[in-house]
């Protein structure tokens, strides 16, 4: 089948907006944290230009910077750390917590200080750090709650209120790095002590993570892989019978004899009948649903083969830039950036949004985006990757395509609008997330590193 181009879909009457393709997805999407008012018109206008240079926003919104590498400091006196990804945010009293990753690979100004009992590894500079601020979003303190990690990207928050960070990559220790890496870590936004002597989740693999979603009936745990040669793998991890989830609850299991391979961790495999599908870019179609049968990871921890090598071809179903994951709608949503023919994809796009369902066992498309023919163009959006529910109707994405960079909006119809662009460079949108009254999105840019507090008329 040939590849879609963004006309196309707007040809099939299924887009609306600027090219977003939604089947009917974003009303069970938004619905739970949709009890306010829903907007009817999609956006809040126009950008406007921002005279100092950094952040496009709708008439009637502002920010505030509320951390930004190498020029605020941490409680310890070292800058803020570089490269902002993926965020939580937490309530913590009048105010909030956020969780902040540090995508840190080893070539940054500023990495994340290796403090005593919160590091790893310490030739590794990656990490989270935990910038408290009140309820207008105003700095109070930042301060390191994990270091000696690698690449942390996105990861996800769990039913009992801690942030899951996962490290991007298959580093094996050797040179400066003292351990291997690839691992999920798990980091409390308020106890310190609980961050104390970080213990990697063996049981969740050793693979480029992304970031996961927790089903908090079960406690079973979805993970996507950011990947390539061959392209990445959708996961899942079930849980040991009599496990029960809560703070400090994976750290137990970690550390009990079998812990690195407590659970079972399998990858996902697709259907259409009896055929099997062999990438995720297949569908090009909204509606599109597979079943899924998993597949047990022989070696988790990927001691001689990387996980995704280990299966033989037709065994389980691969994806080009498995990035963002949430959990809504009694379901693991997670979303594919872009899929190209040169990196072994069966058909090209510039992102996909994906439902599984484990009542039924099956993953639905919910969201396409055509490719990008002007990544240049303000009105043109492309390669989705954090993605967050909205407060107020709908959902925000953050683009990390070509060309210019926006926060992204798709209002509860599937209408989609500019929230902001990034008028600094052409670094991409990271770890947008709300604050629990709805007022403010936090939001990064990830190069050099800014965190951004947006408020505004937000549901007018």
């Amino acid at each position: 089948m040939a590849s879609l181009s963004r006309r196309d879909l707007l040809r099939t009457g299924a887009a609306s907006g600027l090219g977003i393709v939604v089947a009917g997805s974003v009303d069970a999407i938004a619905a739970p944290a949709a009890a306010a008012q829903v907007r009817r018109e999609a956006g809040y206008g126009a950008l406007v230009d921002d005279p100092a240079g950094l952040l496009a926003l709708p008439k009637g919104f502002r920010y505030r910077v509320v951390a930004q590498a190498g020029v605020t400091k941490l409680d310890t006196g070292e800058p803020t750390p570089s490269d902002a990804d993926g965020t939580a945010c937490f309530r913590h009293g009048r105010g909030f917590v956020l969780v902040n990753n540090h995508e840190i690979d080893g070539g940054e100004d500023h990495p994340v200080p290796a403090l005593p009992g919160l590091t790893y590894d310490p030739g590794a500079g990656g990490g989270t750090t935990n910038i408290v601020v009140d309820r207008d979003g105003n700095r109070q303190s930042e301060y390191v709650s994990l270091a000696g990690t690698h690449n942390n990207c996105a990861g996800g928050v769990t039913p009992w209120g801690t942030w899951l960070t996962c490290e991007e990559t298959e580093q094996r220790a050797g040179g400066v790095y003292q351990k291997d890496h690839g691992y999920v870590f798990e980091v409390d936004a308020f106890d310190r002590d609980a961050n104390l002597e970080p213990i990697p989740l063996k049981f969740l693999g050793r693979y480029s993570h992304e970031a996961l979603a927790v089903d908090p009936r079960t406690d079973a745990i979805y993970l996507t892989e950011d990947a390539s040669g061959p392209n990445g793998l959708y996961f899942r991890w079930l849980p040991p019978k009599h496990f029960r989830g809560g703070k400090g609850a994976l750290r137990k299991l970690a550390l009990a004899e079998g812990g690195d391979t407590a659970g079972t961790l399998q990858a996902m495999s697709c259907f259409k009948g009896s055929r099997h599908i062999d990438d995720l870019s297949e569908a090009t179609t909204p509606g599109t649903k597979y079943k899924v049968r998993w597949v047990d990871v022989p070696d988790r921890d990927a001691k001689s083969v990387s996980v995704r090598k280990q299966f033989e071809t037709g065994q389980v179903t691969h994806s080009r830039k498995l990035e963002g994951a949430y959990w809504g709608d009694g379901g693991a949503y997670f979303v594919a950036s872009y899929a190209r023919i040169d990196d072994g994809s069966v058909n090209e796009h510039d992102g996909q949004v994906w439902f599984y369902d484990p009542r039924s066992e099956t993953v639905e498309l919910k969201t396409i985006y055509g490719v990008n023919p002007d990544p240049e163009a303000d009105t043109n959006y492309d390669g989705p990757d954090n993605i967050t529910v909205s407060p107020h109707g709908g959902l925000i994405l953050a683009e990390d395509g070509e060309g210019l960079s926006h926060l992204v909006g798709v209002t509860a119809r599937g209408q989609s609008y500019p929230m902001a662009r990034n008028e600094l460079n052409d670094s991409e949108f990271t770890g947008p997330t709300f604050s629990q009254d709805g007022r403010i999105l936090f939001a990064n840019i990830q190069s050099p590193g800014h965190v951004f507090a947006i408020t505004g008329p937000w549901g007018h």
